[in-house]
């Protein structure tokens, strides 16, 4: 797949040894390559969201406990959050396109040993192959999106991350329809998915080498938000206790949702996953719109509605029945998901030259505090039951007030 635009005038000098990469004023809006990397975060979280929707059946074929459930995710969100820093901070100051489609390769990999593993020890490899994957796309395809992106930072940020929420919310319902029925061995099909997003991914990884020049590059990028170290840091502090408190509630609804809908209301496994789709469908539309008002009103003012204003909500959720449940659900998703793009564009704005490092930052504690999160609500519904987790977990969006300590700062922002 080849990705093409017209390059500018500006220019850097060939001897010019990138590292960082800031958009420049003149830097165009390049849409389609924002729609292609949106798609290819699509196709990547699909793949992603099959192991989640597959527990139940895992579950029962290997005897699995709900420990071991959240062991599994931990282990897949661990190899994709502690390497995406690392990953980001390196190619800010060595860009590498080829990384775009190596790590999909690693995903391609990770998902044909998901359809024939034979033990829980081989579960954990695939899972931890699938996550090393995620740790080498978000931070470079969100570097991509960025840099094409026009100064919309906003804008590009959230259609790069609703390709996710899209392919998170599809990623059920496909697994409902080809592997619920026919059995294990079909998780192979979404193999093909992968292959289709390696060549998306080769086409990204062309624009990305051949337009370099777009940009400026340059190592000590000056900031404007005219806030000290000691303020800076207190408020990427914030920003992760925020993260913190929407993913380790969000991942009680990716990893266990179906549980306990099953458990409470006696549904079906497909009609759980039903219900899951609804959800996360919910988040990325969440995720559409929270970025653009981002850009527009400020991202404080999106950051407090994001994760406060689902507390009501959450709080609700435990103690309704099956419809409310559904409705709630929805609501809870769309506002929780608002917010990210808002928090990883005014992280990056508090430390700019580091757009790569501050995206796996965030992406990695999205990773890692949902992993976290999964093998703690998983022994703790082992030993209390699921419906206590949902009950513990709908005081998390309460820890939004924290927004109030986040700085004002120059701009959008004050």
């Amino acid at each position: 797949m080849s990705i093409t635009s017209t390059t500018p005038s500006a220019s850097i000098s060939p001897s010019s040894h990138p590292t960082a990469t800031v958009s420049s004023p003149s830097s165009p809006l390049v849409m389609r390559v924002i729609a292609a990397c949106a798609l290819a975060h699509l196709i990547n979280d699909l793949i992603q969201a099959v192991l989640p929707s597959i527990y139940p059946m895992l579950k029962a074929n290997y005897d699995l406990s709900f420990t071991q459930i959240g062991l599994i995710t931990l282990t897949f969100q661990l190899t994709a959050s502690l390497l995406q820093p690392g990953v980001g901070y390196y190619t800010d100051r060595h860009p590498k396109p080829w990384l775009l489609p190596a790590g999909m390769v690693c995903t391609l990999i990770g998902i044909l040993m998901l359809a024939f593993v034979g033990s829980f020890t081989s579960i954990l490899i695939a899972s931890a192959l699938i996550g090393i994957g995620s740790s080498t796309f978000h931070p470079e395809t969100s570097r991509v999106a960025r840099l094409a992106s026009g100064g919309r930072y906003g804008l590009a940020q959230s259609t790069f991350q609703v390709g996710g929420n899209a392919g998170s919310a599809f990623g059920p319902l496909l697994v409902a329809a080809i592997v619920i029925p026919y059995g294990q061995g079909n998780v192979a099909w979404f193999g093909l998915f992968a292959a289709f997003a390696i060549l998306i991914l080769f086409g990204l990884s062309r624009w990305y080498r051949n337009h370099l020049n777009l940009f400026k590059l340059k190592q000590g990028t000056v900031a404007t938000h005219g806030l000290s170290k000691k303020h800076v840091t207190s408020a990427l502090v914030v920003l992760a206790m925020l993260v913190f408190s929407k993913y380790f509630y969000m991942t009680s609804f990716t990893s266990y949702f179906t549980f306990f809908l099953i458990k409470k209301f006696e549904l079906s496994v497909a009609s759980s996953q039903l219900y899951l789709f609804l959800f996360l469908g919910a988040v990325a539309a969440g995720t559409f719109f929270g970025g653009p008002i981002g850009d527009k009103i400020g991202r404080k003012a999106v950051i407090w509605f994001s994760i406060l204003g689902a507390a009501p909500f959450s709080l609700a959720l435990p103690y309704v029945d099956l419809f409310w449940t559904g409705i709630l659900s929805m609501i809870i998703g769309f506002i929780l998901a608002s917010a990210f793009s808002a928090i990883v564009v005014y992280a990056q704005e508090l430390v700019p030259g580091n757009v790569g490092m501050i995206a796996g930052v965030f992406f990695g504690l999205m990773f890692g505090f949902g992993g976290i999160g999964a093998a703690l609500l998983g022994h703790m519904a082992d030993t209390h039951g699921i419906e206590y987790v949902y009950s513990l977990c709908s005081y998390l969006p309460l820890l939004g007030v924290l927004t109030v300590l986040l700085p004002s700062t120059k701009g959008k922002e004050s």
